[in-house]
Order: structure tokens, then C-alpha cells, then sequence
């Protein structure tokens, strides 16, 4: 099985080793991150916020020094999605408008990294309003996939995932509630983390129309991380997250598993499928307890509906929609009880397996588009198909609140990545890295 290249740049726990060792200092390895990014991101136009002075400022203040106790990743250079708060820098979320709007204090996420001991060397590209499978804005230009510049590299977190694909910074921070994560993570070949809803808060991360009002933690959007390997995942999910989270460490091969090969909404391609069956297979091989009959799944075709209306509301901070119409109190209330049995009904689906494996989106990377991808068709085996219907892949587990973690699992017949979710039951966020990892170690290895 063959795999896009990546860059030979170490991981941040394996960059906090060596400047722990002494083998450079912080101050070398923000400089050796701003020299990889301004010798390589004039055609990828990752890193579209750039705070190397402050970067060089804290590192030298850390030059000398040990790390504390709580600071496993102690000067790591890292960037985080634009999306983010950070003090003194413009969040702006692709918006002319705000583009001079600067934040007066960090986010939770960029405060809890910072205390990790990370330094950040800047903020990353998202598409306008975080509401596109491509990164692009007025503001900040166009984001490219690093394996192929005609291709996108996803979105909204397409500048985070372009940055460590590059290996401009080991690991980075974005968000998700459609995908945002997952399909940059995917697109990329890369692995990325959606996090059960509520585990890490989005305190700073307001659209800046609500900058600094202390705005709601919004429903079905997450915060998780993206990384080269699953360690880095790891680590960075117990740094942000706001409850105390365990891990069963269940071997991969006592999980019973779920592989769900066809969305009754949203058929897949072969670039997507042809990897993902060629991953089952290994799995099979490998003697993995791995189903694909779908006795007792969930309603997904009531699933996909009720997550679209959700998915607009919570997008629309409940203007009215492109019809004049405008979602009242009850139906937001009726939606809320809908997510919930959709909850139960996941929850009874686990009861039996461990994990399911799906696609992240039904297509690779896909050619720039002047227009958000979801307005447009995209090409499924030849046949043009609304390219929303590729939201029911993103809303397996954002509809029901369930982590999720995309691995690389291949490429497709053009060479570009290939990923594949896996789902585990809510708060079961490290066991869905932890079975990422054991399945990434049988397809790599």
C-alpha cells in the first residue's frame, strides 16, 4: 500500500526531547520553524498570521532553562487555526471588515498550549465564516495542499493541516462541525482528532462579530488537534481538555469494529473507496473482528437531515435561511431532542462495538473552486452530485457529539492522501487515537 510522502520533520514530543536534551534550544527550533515557513509557504500560503518577533522574544526567554513540570512540550514552535484568539494578533475568520480586529487575551486552547510551554510562530488560513472544505478569503488569499498546489487543502483548518504537511510547525490547532478537522486531516495525509463536544472549551473562539462578549460555546463545534502521528494527538488532547478523560487501552485486536463502507445519503468515490476497502482488508488479514453488516445502526438518513438543520441554525447563529425563513425556539428545542435520542441510539450501537471506521469525505483533495465547494457538484465515479451530500460523512459523529480521530490510510489512484475516520462512543476520545494508532501500525508497517 503506498503513501504520499511527508515531511521528515520530527513530531513536537519527539522536538520537546530534543531541546530537553540540549540538542537545540528553544530559540533554534523557532528559528529552524520560521526558516521552513519563509522558505516554503510562498506557494501554500499556510501561515497567513505570523508573530515570529514575539516567537524569537519567548524563546529567548526560555533559552537556558529547564522545563517545569507541567511542560511536556517546552519551546515547540506551533501555529494555531486563525480562528483562535490570540493576544495582540488579528482574528478576523476571512472577514475584510474585522481584519484589523486584534484580540486582548488568548484563547482557552492557545492558553493551556502556552502553559505546555509551546511557542506560537503564528495563526493559520481558514475559509470566510469557517464554512467551506477549502481555505480561501478575501483577507489572506488561498491556502494549497502541499502534495499537489492545484488541490485543496481542505477547510476550515486547511491552513493547520497544510502547515504540519508541510512541516512547517509538528502539530497544530483547529476546530470542526463539519468536518473542519477531519477533511483537512484527510485531504493532507495527516492525522487529526475531532474531540467529543464539550471536552475542550472554545472559550476565545468567537466569530469576531461577538469578540470579547463571552459568546456561548456553539452547538456541534468542537476543538481538536491535528498532528503528523497519533502521540502528538494524544498529548494534546489531555493539555486542552476542560474534564478528566481515561483511556481503556483495549488491544486492537479484542475490539469488535464497525466498518461503514456505504452512506445511504452520500456515496463514496473510488479514490476514497478503493483505499479504504484496501485498509479493510489489511485489517482482515491481520485477524481484526471487523463487520460491515449494520445491524442496529442508527437512522442515518433522519441523522443526516436533523444534523443539516442544526448544522445551518448553529452556522447562522439563527438568521434567517436563504428562503426567508427563520428557525423558531421550538424547533431548536425539538432539534435538541432529536440529537439526543440520535445520542441514545449511538450509544446503543456501541454497546455491541468498540469502534466504526467510515470515510472522512466521500472525495480526495479536490481542484480549487471560486465558490464554496457546498454550493457547487462535485464528480462521484463520474456522475455529478451536490457536493453537500458529503456532510453526512462529517456528521457521524458530529450530530451525535461522538470523537473521532482520521488516520492516513493510503492514497488514491492520482496519489493524493486518503483517510479514515475512526468513531468510538462520547468521552472515549484517547481510546479513538489509541485504535488509530494500533490500526495505522498494521496498515504502515
Amino acid at each position: 500500500m503506498s503513501y504520499p510522502k511527508l515531511t521528515g520533520e520530527p513530531g513536537a514530543i519527539e522536538l520537546a526531547a530534543q531541546i530537553s536534551a540540549g540538542e537545540l534550544s528553544p530559540l533554534e527550533a523557532v528559528d529552524a520553524a520560521i526558516a521552513r515557513i519563509e522558505a516554503g509557504d510562498g506557494e501554500i500560503n499556510a501561515v497567513v498570521v505570523r508573530d515570529f518577533e514575539r516567537a524569537r522574544d519567548t524563546a529567548r526567554s526560555l533559552d537556558g532553562k529547564a522545563a517545569g513540570k507541567d511542560q511536556p512540550l517546552f519551546g515547540v514552535p506551533i501555529t494555531v487555526k486563525e480562528s483562535f484568539d490570540v493576544a495582540g494578533l488579528p482574528t478576523c475568520w476571512g472577514h475584510e471588515n474585522f481584519a484589523g480586529q486584534i484580540a486582548a487575551a488568548d484563547s482557552h486552547v492557545v492558553s493551556a498550549l502556552k502553559a505546555a510551554g509551546v511557542i506560537i510562530v503564528g495563526k493559520t488560513n481558514v475559509p470566510v465564516d469557517l464554512a467551506d472544505w477549502q481555505s480561501f478569503n478575501p483577507v489572506y488569499g488561498r491556502t494549497r495542499n502541499p502534495h499537489d498546489p492545484a488541490m485543496s487543502a481542505g477547510g476550515s483548518s486547511g491552513g493547520s493541516a497544510a502547515a504540519v504537511a508541510a512541516g512547517f510547525v509538528p502539530c497544530e490547532y483547529g476546530t470542526d462541525i463539519g468536518g473542519s478537522v477531519r477533511v483537512p486531516a484527510h485531504f493532507n495525509g495527516i492525522w487529526g482528532h475531532k474531540t467529543s463536544w464539550g471536552l475542550v472549551s472554545k472559550a476565545g473562539h468567537d466569530h469576531p462579530i461577538t469578540q470579547g462578549a463571552g459568546a456561548h460555546d456553539g452547538a456541534l463545534s468542537i476543538a481538536g488537534p491535528l498532528a503528523r502521528n497519533p502521540e502528538d494527538l494524544d498529548l494534546l488532547v489531555r493539555l486542552t481538555a476542560n474534564l478528566p478523560i481515561k483511556q481503556r487501552s483495549k488491544p486492537i485486536r479484542e475490539c469488535r469494529i464497525f466498518y461503514l463502507r456505504e452512506h445511504p445519503v452520500s456515496p463514496t468515490d473510488a479514490s476514497v473507496r478503493e483505499p479504504l476497502d484496501a485498509a479493510f482488508a489489511a485489517f482482515d488479514k491481520a485477524g481484526l473482528r471487523v463487520d460491515t453488516d449494520g445491524v442496529g445502526l442508527p437512522d442515518l438518513v433522519t441523522q443526516h437531515a436533523d444534523y443539516l438543520k442544526m448544522l445551518n441554525i448553529a452556522m447562522a447563529r439563527g438568521e434567517p435561511g436563504p428562503g426567508g425563513e427563520r428557525a423558531t425556539a421550538t424547533d431548536w428545542f425539538e432539534l435538541l431532542d432529536r440529537q439526543s435520542r440520535c445520542e441514545s441510539a449511538w450509544a446503543e450501537f456501541f454497546q455491541d462495538y468498540d469502534f466504526v471506521l467510515a470515510a472522512p469525505t466521500p472525495i480526495v483533495a479536490f481542484p480549487h473552486r471560486d465558490r464554496q465547494i457546498f454550493q457547487e457538484n462535485y464528480t462521484i465515479d463520474g456522475v455529478e452530485r451536490p457536493a453537500a451530500e458529503g456532510l453526512a460523512w462529517a456528521g457521524l459523529a458530529t450530530f451525535p457529539n461522538l470523537p473521532s480521530t482520521v488516520l492516513p490510510v493510503g492514497a488514491s489512484a492520482s496519489g493524493l492522501p486518503c483517510g479514515m475516520q475512526v468513531m468510538g462512543p462520547h468521552w472515549r476520545d484517547l481510546d479513538c487515537i489509541a485504535a488509530a494508532k494500533a490500526l495505522g501500525e498494521i496498515l504502515h508497517h
